[in-house]
């Protein structure tokens, strides 16, 4: 028990501080007992500053071993867009997939500065959106949430390179 226990909290743990984020103040609280944890709370400050900003003019770069995750996950998408899926076991499949790369592409982050402040201004709303997939009961409320996953691409390929 103690085994899944100490699992469980390092995986809280990676995906609260697995890349450094100074694009928004986040607080995170845990109530921890030996047998379980009893609350977990993440409040996001949102501000203006939220808006994400051109580089001088230009697009941002994301670094290659980041970026590879990320163009595998709007592949994903657009292949799936393209099938024209509506089942409800078709859209966990895929946001399975989100996940995966989400975490593979939280793992290997190495961008610093205003390119990675800008970056988290895109990625932590997506993240939030593959969970709200992830999560969805319907085929009609799962289409929504892909429907803007879909359309947060548009916006992260006006901002990065």
């Amino acid at each position: 028990m103690k085994a899944k226990f100490t699992l469980l909290i390092a995986i809280l743990m990676g995906i609260t501080y697995g890349c450094n984020n100074t694009a928004k103040e986040e607080k995170t609280k845990t109530i921890v007992t030996q047998d379980s944890v009893l609350s977990i709370e993440n409040e996001h400050n949102h501000s203006e500053s939220d808006s994400i900003e051109l580089n001088n003019g230009a697009k941002w770069v994301v670094v290659p071993e980041m970026m590879k995750y990320i163009r595998t996950m709007e592949s994903d998408i657009n292949q799936f867009a393209k099938a024209q899926h509506k089942e409800l076991k078709d859209f966990t499949q895929l946001g399975a997939s989100l996940q995966k790369n989400i975490d593979l592409l939280t793992s290997n982050c190495t961008m610093e500065g205003k390119a990675h402040d800008e970056l988290h201004k895109w990625l932590l709303p997506y993240i939030d959106m593959v969970d709200k997939l992830n999560k969805s009961k319907s085929s009609d409320e799962a289409f929504h949430s892909f429907e803007e996953i879909n359309a947060s691409y548009k916006s992260f390929n006006i901002y990065f390179e």
